[in-house]
C-alpha cells in the first residue's frame, strides 16, 4: 500500500482508485505548512474522534473532494450539520461497507469533544479491509488488552501514536504492536507541539527491541508498507 504521513496522525492510503485520508489535521499544523491540502486525493475521508486536532481540515476536504465521511453517530451528525452531504456514522464494534472498503470502528480509551464544545462521543480506531489487505489506524488511545483482538484480522500494519501525554509513548506502542501481532508500526501523535515532543532515536530503540519495525517519514513523505 502507498501510505503518505501528512503529519500528527493524519494518515493517507492509496489503493487504485481508493483514496483513504485519517484525521486531516493539515492546515492547523506549522510543521505541515508545505503541504498543499487542495491536491490531496480523498474518496474516503475517516475521523477518528471530536478533537481539533483530528477533525481538522475534514469540512473543507470533504466539500471539495466529494468524499464520504466516516466517524462515530455524534461526530457524523455533527459534520453534517457543517454541510457534508455524505456521512456514515458508526459505534464501537460496528463494520460497514462504505464505497468498496470495509471499515470497522474500534475501541480507544481516550476523550472526544468536538472544536464548539459538542459532545464528540466514544472516540475511536478504524481497521479498515481493502483489496491489498488490512490495516489499523488507531486513533488518541492508551495501552489496552483489547489490542489483542486485532490479531484476527491479520493485520499489514498499524499506525499508532507515541508522543505519550495525551496518549501511549513508544514503550506502550510497541507493546501494542505485539498484541496486534504486527511487525510494522507507523509512527503518529507526536512532534507536533511540546507535550509530544519525544526522543525518536529512543523510540526507534524501543521497537526494535520488540522486534517491530517503526516507520517516521517525513512529512508529505509516501512509502510503500
Amino acid at each position: 500500500m502507498k501510505v503518505t504521513w501528512y503529519g500528527h496522525s493524519c494518515i493517507g492510503v492509496s489503493i487504485g482508485t481508493h483514496h483513504i485520508l485519517i484525521d486531516p489535521f493539515i492546515s492547523g499544523n506549522p510543521k505541515a505548512a508545505h503541504i498543499d491540502m487542495g491536491k490531496i486525493p480523498c474518496t474516503h475521508l475517516l475521523v477518528t474522534h471530536g478533537h481539533g486536532d483530528h477533525v481538522g481540515d475534514a469540512v473543507a476536504i470533504a466539500k471539495r473532494t466529494g468524499a464520504v465521511l466516516v466517524s462515530n453517530y455524534e461526530v457524523a451528525n455533527w459534520f453534517a450539520q457543517q454541510g457534508v452531504e455524505r456521512t456514515v456514522g458508526m459505534n464501537i464494534g460496528g463494520s460497514a461497507e462504505v464505497d468498496g472498503l470495509r471499515v470497522k470502528y474500534t475501541i480507544a480509551h481516550h476523550s472526544s469533544q468536538l472544536p464548539d464544545g459538542a459532545y464528540g462521543g466514544d472516540p475511536g480506531g478504524f481497521v479498515v479491509s481493502t483489496a491489498e489487505g488490512t490495516f489499523h489506524h488507531a486513533g488518541d488511545t492508551a495501552l489496552t488488552l483489547d489490542m489483542q483482538l486485532l490479531k484476527r484480522d491479520a493485520l499489514k500494519f498499524a499506525c499508532l501514536p507515541i508522543g505519550d501525554h495525551f496518549t501511549m509513548g513508544p514503550v506502550d506502542a510497541a507493546e501494542a504492536a505485539v498484541l496486534m501481532g504486527v511487525n510494522k508500526v507507523l509512527g503518529m501523535h507526536y512532534g507536533t507541539f511540546p507535550p509530544i515532543d519525544i526522543d525518536l532515536a529512543a523510540a526507534h530503540r524501543t521497537f526494535q527491541d520488540a522486534g517491530i519495525e517503526l516507520f517516521l517519514p517525513a512529512i508529505g513523505t509516501t512509502i510503500d508498507l
